[in-house]
């Protein structure tokens, strides 16, 4: 702490007062002066992590608000937009009556770039209140850079709704608010301590080619529903252009982009177990022909050229094939048949024709695009967090139902549960981004909570090398259990509780790369090649986010898109191209029908990780070490009344793990474990899961 500070701290001790600090405008070393505030003036307390940013930035505003005045702010390199708001929403129940700033310039002059400050007042006007412009050095100064010394605002501005910060590539080292201030209501916080079960964590991302042949794409293929069903439920990207290749004109079975059959494919999952979220993703050729050609691109914004991405109104197309899958593929029989429509046109002679079908069951779950924040797609691909809300709005209902007839999933089916795009940056901030927008256009529901236009949140995330080294290229994969993929997992989480009351969190893309060049490829590791420690991390990558409390993982993904491709994600299949399963996929394999029915309870050693589940109150673990060396570590059980376990590892030469029986000695047991986890199961629990031994292709099961 500097010697202001202190001096500061010792008058306002002894004077019963808040007192902001004056100095001379040409000598940063005078000594400064005091001016006296009334009582009841306060330093308005700030939750730092309150703040959003409309850009992607990787950093948040913690940095202004930490009482650190000697260190830069820094929100990330490669932003989108150069100038942008930042908002901080006042809580519920909170007030603020705003009277005066105090900034701390440790940089240089902003010139024409400058931070301003500005707020939504009572009456929802946006009123700017301030400007930051920097160019004194290491002093605090005041919101009118004409009048740097002087602290108070000119007016008061009572009870606001927000504080916003227009920025650019600069900020002063730390921001002070002053005034009156009531903290906000105590709100019950939801704490969704929900457990799910292990194989909630076995997804895969896949495409409709992965179930059905290009000569046949009208029948699912035995061999490849066999290879399929190594996973437990499917993210299936589908492409818009496929459902709508004219205007209106709705393909269902066959599509008349493919020749896919929707019907049979999603059919075949239910009936096989087989859970489908169907993410709705790209613009169709229609709608893309609308922009200009050097600007086509199929992950543009979903709206026409020339829309306004912050309206709902402009997202109707996308909200209206929404309403149409939903209205076929939910649960909804007694939806308005006059609403529907299908191109009921063949192709050819002898080529099945579309029919409207109503309620059929098959889909519980639909995605709103796919990584809509998209920054390297440049600004005709990337959403703010307020602009992809509005997009949500209009996908969920019709923005509360004001967009006519026929317009947004819930208005099709009020059960199907809509997933929010996943989430490229894994930013918590976009989320409260789109959070805000809910509330202020969409209000709230009866029972006071926010009217979100999403029933579960979902992020993708990739643990690389240099997660948190700003402006780095990476280089490889590292371990689940390194970086920050479980605080991330955690992040979402928290904010899930707060203002979500306790939603699900997915996340809905995540893996490694086996090609040695790419940037996210798994390591050999001593013995162990890079599919077999690619093997390793998936499975404690599903671990972890079982650990954490997610509710659902899939895993990215099922083939190859070119394992002699070095570019990231290009060789993160799980299966051969002949349908046979490589190691990953043999572990997740064999974990499931183990280990499937089990649910994470507690972590009871973290070195050697040690996992406790539970099956009908019957406890089993899981014990591993969480590191890249090919380490070794040892752990001692206690099994009270146990006489044996069985110790069950997976393998990647064969279709069932590899089992031993252990004696349990005094209720003690220790075991070694190295990387690859261990499935232990006291003998009272292993009967009811004995191992299964599984065969490929799975024709007795088809």
């Amino acid at each position: 702490m500097n010697k202001f500070v202190s001096n500061a701290a010792d008058l306002i001790k002894r004077s019963g007062y808040i007192l902001l600090l004056v100095t001379t405008l040409n000598s940063c070393d005078a000594q400064p002066a005091y001016t006296k505030i009334p009582p009841g003036v306060v330093k308005i307390p700030v939750e730092a992590a309150r703040w959003y940013q409309l850009n992607n930035s990787t950093n948040g505003l913690q940095g202004l608000f930490d009482n650190v005045t000697d260190v830069d702010v820094n929100t990330g390199y490669g932003k989108l937009f150069s100038n942008y708001d930042a908002w901080y929403p006042v809580a519920k129940g909170e007030r603020i009556d705003l009277k005066g700033i105090r900034i701390f310039c440790h940089t240089g002059n902003l010139g024409d770039k400058p931070l301003t400050i500005s707020v939504i007042d009572e009456t929802g006007n946006k009123v700017v209140i301030g400007t930051y412009t920097g160019g004194f050095y290491n002093r605090w100064v005041g919101p009118y850079p004409d009048r740097p010394n002087e602290l108070k605002l000119d007016k008061a501005f009572k009870n606001i709704k927000y504080i916003i910060l227009n920025c650019w590539y600069q900020f002063p080292a730390e921001l002070e608010f002053y005034g009156s201030y009531k903290a906000p209501l105590k709100e019950a916080v939801m704490v969704n301590t929900t457990t799910y079960p292990f194989k909630n964590y076995l997804g895969v991302n896949a495409f409709e080619w992965d179930f059905e042949e290009g000569n046949t794409p009208g029948v699912v293929a035995a061999d490849k529903l066999a290879a399929m069903r190594t996973f437990t439920q499917i993210r299936h990207y589908l492409d818009w252009d496929k459902l709508e290749p004219t205007p209106r004109g709705y393909t269902f079975s066959p599509a008349h982009s493919g020749g896919w059959s929707y019907d049979a494919m999603y059919k075949t999952c239910k009936e096989k177990g087989l859970l489908v979220l169907a993410d709705i993703k790209t613009l169709p050729g229609w709608m893309l022909n609308t922009y200009p050609e050097s600007e086509r691109d199929a992950e543009n914004v979903p709206v026409k050229y020339g829309a306004d991405f912050s309206l709902p109104a402009s997202y109707i197309d996308q909200a209206k094939v929404a309403f149409q899958f939903t209205a076929r593929y939910g649960v909804n029989k007694a939806v308005k048949k006059s609403l529907l429509t299908v191109d009921p046109t063949p192709r050819w002679t002898n080529d099945p024709i579309n029919t409207v079908r109503v309620g059929l069951d098959y889909i519980k779950y639909i995605e709103c695009d796919n990584e809509r924040d998209k920054w390297w797609k440049g600004r005709k691909g990337y959403q703010t967090a307020h602009e992809y809300a509005a997009n949500m709005s209009a996908f969920y209902d019709g923005h509360k139902n004001t967009m006519g007839p026929g317009v947004g999933v819930k208005n099709a089916d009020s059960t199907m549960k809509v997933v929010m795009g996943g989430l490229a940056s894994a930013n918590p901030e976009y989320l409260l981004g789109m959070i805000d927008w809910c509330r202020r256009n969409r209000g709230y529901k009866a029972d006071g909570s926010i009217d979100l236009c999403w029933d579960v949140i979902n992020y993708h995330w990739y643990a690389f090398d240099t997660q948190q080294l700003p402006n780095a290229s990476p280089t490889r994969g590292i371990p689940p259990e390194f970086g920050i993929t479980y605080k991330k997992a955690k992040d979402f989480i928290s904010v899930a509780n707060k203002y979500c009351a306790g939603m699900p969190v997915w996340v809905t893309e995540t893996g490694y790369d086996a090609n040695p060049n790419s940037p996210l490829h798994a390591i050999a590791i001593g013995d162990k090649n890079i599919l077999k420690t690619q093997a390793d991390w998936i499975l404690r990558t599903v671990l972890l986010y079982a650990r954490a409390g997610v509710e659902r993982l899939f895993l990215y993904q099922a083939y190859d898109d070119n394992f002699n491709n070095p570019i990231q994600y290009s060789s993160s299949g799980l299966l051969n191209q002949d349908k046979s399963l490589k190691p990953a996929a043999k572990f997740i394999d064999q974990a499931n029908k183990l280990f499937g029915k089990y649910h994470y309870k507690e972590t009871i050693s973290k070195n050697p990780v040690v996992d406790r589940y539970e099956l009908d109150g019957k406890s089993a673990y899981v014990i591993f070490v969480a590191d890249e060396k090919g380490r070794t570590a040892s752990y001692t059980f206690t099994l009270p009344g146990i006489s044996s376990a069985f110790c069950y590892t997976p393998v990647t030469d064969g279709t069932v793990m590899k089992s031993e029986k252990k004696v349990v000695a005094g209720n003690k047991l220790t075991l070694t474990a190295g990387e690859t986890p261990v499935f232990v199961i006291p003998a009272t629990a292993a009967a009811a899961v004995a191992p299964v031994a599984l065969s490929q292709p799975h024709w007795e099961k088809l």
